[in-house]
């Protein structure tokens, strides 16, 4: 393959320069003055930018990539690598993982982290409680397997069950296990609104502890009382890598985030799992317990009541979908009334089917201020989903075109090449992917042409099924998974594994 006319952003963040980029057997032979060479493929850029493939450090694919391995969703958005496994879940067979991967064959390079709540799951259940000695060693063997299987880091979500029951200290232990196998800490905090401050010191902390590096997921301030805070923590980020602790953060650029309708639920009320939650609500001290914590949680979010978060997916009740909790409510009962919110919401809960939500609690003066930070890298936190179904948070479908067309093209909060390499050189070293991230001889092929004056995210909260525009080629390891916008059905994609071992 010969790319001609082409102006390259190489991924440094140096500036774009007029060149030629010639492929063979999956690596670039050479960038430059490509006039001497000939090719079965020849692709003309036209003026447009060839960058690196993007790398989306924050996904969750675990399930969905077997369903829907062409992953159209990421790859026409310019996506070529991700790392799965975030927010504490994961596979926990990393090598049969893998395995099943290569067998299914996958249009984009996938690497793993080992998640936390997984392994605690997986040895503890959804006990509220320190683990055992013999508890914890088991939990390290599941970590020491999965990087020596080639899983790339720790995860942990700890806001979610069961890791959020657990102490820094057992956090520290398995962490350790990860760093003695060259691995990256990346970390859903225990708090991203009041106590934002404690919860990067203990990651960080978690980091200088188990000696590796640290990776803070979707970084945010959320909830009214925290808007315009970002400065402070990104200071806070900052300073620590001032003082030489390894930190870094990744971003989606959007104001709502989106995760479980249970986590506004007090984590204490969901030990043990539905049954037990269920017990609790029959209990009448503990269902008012429960009931003024939420209360209590609204009130110092400066929220009325519950519009701000609206239903992606109710997996009994399709018609709950893309409505407010209020409007929900009203569907539900003929009142809005916040009691009666929260009867619904600890109805759905209690269901024990997952409910999926945006939650609509951020600022976008904030998004730009961490967009701008040097050690932000661009992350979906998404998944693959089936196009046309629910009302997922358009971040599945438009990250990087939305970084591009509105913070670049439009508002100009950063330049081209800065937000390149965001997506591309900067998650390739955070993340040990060595040998991608950069046009350069020698490198893997993982390449996007894009049109820099009509990449645009297309997908909306309302609509959000609606690929990215403006993305004409995307190759992965030489084979064009996007050709002249269209898929082309390759599945060229590989396992990108922990080389430490």
């Amino acid at each position: 393959m010969i790319i001609t006319n082409a102006r390259i952003i190489d991924g440094t963040g140096n500036p774009w320069f007029h060149g030629a980029i010639g492929v063979d057997d999956g690596k670039i032979v050479q960038v430059g003055d490509l006039t001497e060479y000939t090719s079965d493929e020849l692709i003309d850029a036209e003026q447009q930018i060839v960058a690196p493939g993007f790398i989306d450090v924050h996904a969750h694919i675990e399930s969905s990539i077997f369903r829907r391995p062409d992953a159209e969703n990421f790859i026409r958005d310019g996506v070529t690598s991700l790392v799965t496994g975030n927010c504490g879940s994961s596979s926990t067979d990393m090598t049969g993982f893998f395995q099943e991967l290569r067998d299914t064959g996958i249009a984009l390079n996938i690497a793993a982290l080992i998640g936390h709540n997984s392994v605690r799951r997986a040895v503890m259940g959804a006990e509220n409680r320190t683990p055992t000695a013999t508890e914890l060693d088991s939990m390290k063997l599941l970590v020491r397997s999965a990087m020596k299987a080639g899983a790339v880091g720790f995860s942990t979500g700890l806001i979610y069950v069961p890791g959020t029951y657990s102490e820094t200290e057992e956090v520290v232990e398995l962490a350790k296990v990860a760093g003695e196998h060259g691995g990256i800490y990346a970390s859903h905090m225990r708090n991203e609104g009041k106590n934002i401050a404690d919860a990067i010191a203990e990651a960080v902390n978690i980091g200088r502890e188990a000696n590796l590096p640290v990776e803070i997921s979707h970084f945010k301030v959320s909830g009214k009382p925290m808007w315009n805070k970002s400065n402070m923590t990104i200071d806070l980020v900052r300073t620590y890598r001032e003082d030489g602790l390894d930190v870094t953060v990744d971003q989606y650029p959007y104001t709502a985030s989106s995760t479980t309708l249970a986590v506004i639920l007090p984590s204490w009320s969901l030990a043990g799992g539905t049954d037990s939650l269920s017990a609790r609500l029959e209990n009448e001290e503990l269902k008012s317990q429960i009931i003024s914590e939420m209360k209590e949680e609204l009130t110092e979010a400066e929220q009325d009541d519950y519009e701000y978060c609206a239903v992606s997916n109710c997996p009994w009740q399709k018609s709950y979908n893309g409505k407010r909790i209020p409007e929900v409510t009203e569907m539900r009962t003929g009142s809005r009334s916040l009691e009666s919110q929260i009867e619904t919401i600890l109805v759905m809960v209690a269901r024990g089917d997952r409910v999926q939500m945006v939650f609509h609690s951020m600022n976008e003066d904030d998004v730009r201020h961490i967009l701008r930070s040097p050690f932000t890298m661009i992350a979906s936190d998404a998944g693959i989903p089936q196009f046309g179904y629910n009302v997922p948070h358009p971040r599945a479908y438009g990250t990087n075109a939305r970084v591009l067309g509105r913070y670049v093209r439009e508002q100009k909060v950063i330049s081209w090449e800065d937000a390149i390499r965001k997506m591309t050189s900067l998650p390739a070293s955070r993340f040990k992917l060595h040998n991608r991230g950069l046009i350069k001889k020698g490198l893997a092929a993982d390449l996007v042409i894009f049109d820099p004056e009509t990449v645009s995210d297309r997908a909306t909260f309302e609509e959000p099924h609606a690929y990215s525009t403006g993305f004409s080629h995307v190759v992965v390891n030489g084979k064009s998974v996007i050709k002249a916008g269209e898929s082309t059905g390759m599945r060229s994609g590989i396992i990108l594994e922990n080389r430490n071992e």
